[in-house]
């Protein structure tokens, strides 16, 4: 095989289309761009979510509800899986080292599973149901600030 021997398979190349070239072309008269309107007009533009005029969807669509920009988003973790994961105390930097929070987001304790020996578990927050399973269980619960 040599270099001057080197030929594309069929069809690899193909020739780039002459838009606006006559008709005999293919591609002549209108270009492809159909009859009239806003699209078939050079420097035609709009925006993604145009409707022709009509109104928008997201505009007929009824809004419902509202996001507070004071909410607080906590990393959620139940009695269960503390129990599971940790030995001696719970503490936000233990989880962060087992891999069970990502140690950005303030931590809360929920009542998932249940909690058989004593613990002291240190969180920002903690569910009414979990506090009284830590403390049932001869725990204690710490809230941190």
């Amino acid at each position: 095989m040599n270099l001057h021997s080197l030929k594309n398979t069929p069809g690899a190349k193909k020739r780039r289309m002459r838009v606006g070239r006559g008709e005999s072309s293919g591609k002549g008269r209108t270009s492809g761009k159909g009859n009239k309107g806003q699209m078939s007009r050079t420097g035609h533009k709009h925006k993604p979510l145009f409707e022709g005029g009509q109104m928008p969807l997201i505009r007929r669509v009824p809004k419902r509800g509202f996001t507070s920009p004071n909410r607080v988003a906590y990393d959620a973790l139940n009695i269960g899986e503390l129990a599971k994961t940790l030995a001696g105390d719970i503490t936000p930097e233990a989880l962060k080292k087992a891999g069970r929070v990502d140690g950005k987001s303030p931590v809360k304790i929920l009542a998932g599973g249940e909690l058989t020996e004593a613990r002291t578990v240190k969180a920002h927050a903690f569910s009414a149901a979990a506090r009284a399973k830590i403390e049932q269980a001869g725990g204690t619960c710490e809230v941190l600030t």
